[in-house]
């Protein structure tokens, strides 16, 4: 059966832009950190001189790491205001003017209006809309402009990735922190704009502990491919993990990426070896692992020793662990996901999960 979605040709999500203080270091840290591969490069030398853009990829996924060049302009305000961030979900399809005037046709509000960018290479389509905070989705059209990523990028030479390839295969899903009362807001521009529908919901029931809590909400496209969890502080009797990044973002904006693996103890053995820290998991979660989840196919010792969690539901279990953030303000951080049958997001993790993160609060004076 198709979805309202299916209009708009979204076939997944092309590549998130972050847009960052210093997009060269950025860089150096995927690339050593995560082992994604430099790519493509935009910048002075390629003919643009208000910024600077590095394509890293790694499977699937696809990050730009842009940064401005000068003391002005939408990047260099973008970063003032937010520190480094996720500026860009952009979805791969099929006809991206179509898709944005059906969006907009639906109420989403306009961010860039169709646009052909050419060269030597063929042309490439583009549109945007707003969504939470000063997020946007992109709409990017590539079937004119197959075997290059945009026009101004040029191929990096050697494509040498540091450390090598961590095992990382696609973004899995894309999580955003909105205001108190907002959640159900995106939840119906979700549904109504991009014909997404609800794939599950936490409520601060769920997704609580002694101090602070959330409730929240995932939203899929019609393949379900797609996955956007949407979250809105709850009342704690401290300061909400969602209060504290929505004061140091400076608004609404994604959270954290979790990205896929298929080997988790190695992924994650590759990434703590190149220095990615990750929040901390006391020894007694693991002592009740095997009561609560039955056998897991991973030796329970080394799950501990790389503090990966696990849940398990009614289709499988999965494998998570959650980095800390990855710059100076506690906003944007990365999960390593590794699913055995599960769709679901780790609810049984969830207090383990708000546990740490309150610890690396409390460290920060902000609980």
């Amino acid at each position: 059966m198709s979805s309202p979605g299916d209009s708009l040709q979204l076939k997944g999500i092309d590549h998130l832009e972050l847009w960052v203080g210093n997009a060269r270091q950025a860089a150096h840290y995927y690339v050593h950190g995560f082992g994604f591969r430099p790519a493509a490069y935009l910048g002075p030398e390629t003919g643009v001189r208000d910024r600077c853009s590095y394509l890293l990829e790694q499977g699937k996924a696809r990050l730009v790491i842009t940064a401005a060049l000068r003391p002005e302009g939408p990047v260099h305000e973008h970063v003032a205001r937010h520190g480094d961030g996720v500026r860009d979900i952009a979805f791969w399809v099929d006809g991206a003017a179509a898709a944005f005037r059906e969006a907009v046709r639906r109420g989403a509000r306009p961010a860039q209006e169709p646009r052909e960018q050419r060269d030597a290479h063929g042309t490439l389509r583009r549109a945007a809309i707003h969504t939470y905070g000063d997020t946007l989705h992109s709409f990017v059209e590539r079937g004119d402009y197959p075997d290059r990523f945009a026009p101004g990028f040029e191929p990096l030479p050697g494509n040498g990735n540091g450390n090598g390839d961590a095992g990382l295969l696609r973004v899995d899903h894309v999580v955003g922190n909105v205001e108190l009362g907002q959640m159900d807001t995106w939840v119906a521009f979700y549904r109504d704009v991009l014909g997404f529908s609800q794939f599950i919901h936490f409520d601060d029931r769920d997704i609580s502990t002694d101090y602070s809590a959330l409730m929240s909400k995932v939203m899929q496209d019609g393949s379900g491919s797609i996955k956007f969890p949407i979250n809105e502080p709850a009342q704690g009797r401290k300061k909400s993990q969602i209060q504290e990044y929505l004061d140091f973002y400076g608004g609404p904006g994604v959270q954290h990426v979790a990205l896929l693996t298929q080997d988790i103890v190695r992924t994650v053995r590759r990434l703590r070896s190149a220095g990615v820290e990750f929040l901390g998991v006391p020894h007694s979660y693991y002592e009740e692992v095997p009561g609560r989840l039955g056998r897991v196919d991973e030796k329970l010792s080394e799950l501990e020793e790389l503090g990966v969690l696990v849940d398990r539901d009614d289709e499988g279990y999965l494998l998570q662990l959650f980095s800390r953030p990855v710059q100076d303000r506690p906003t944007l951080f990365f999960e390593v996901i590794q699913r055995k049958g599960s769709r679901g997001f780790g609810k049984g993790n969830f207090r383990a999960l708000f546990e740490a993160i309150e610890r690396e609060q409390a460290l920060r004076g902000n609980l």
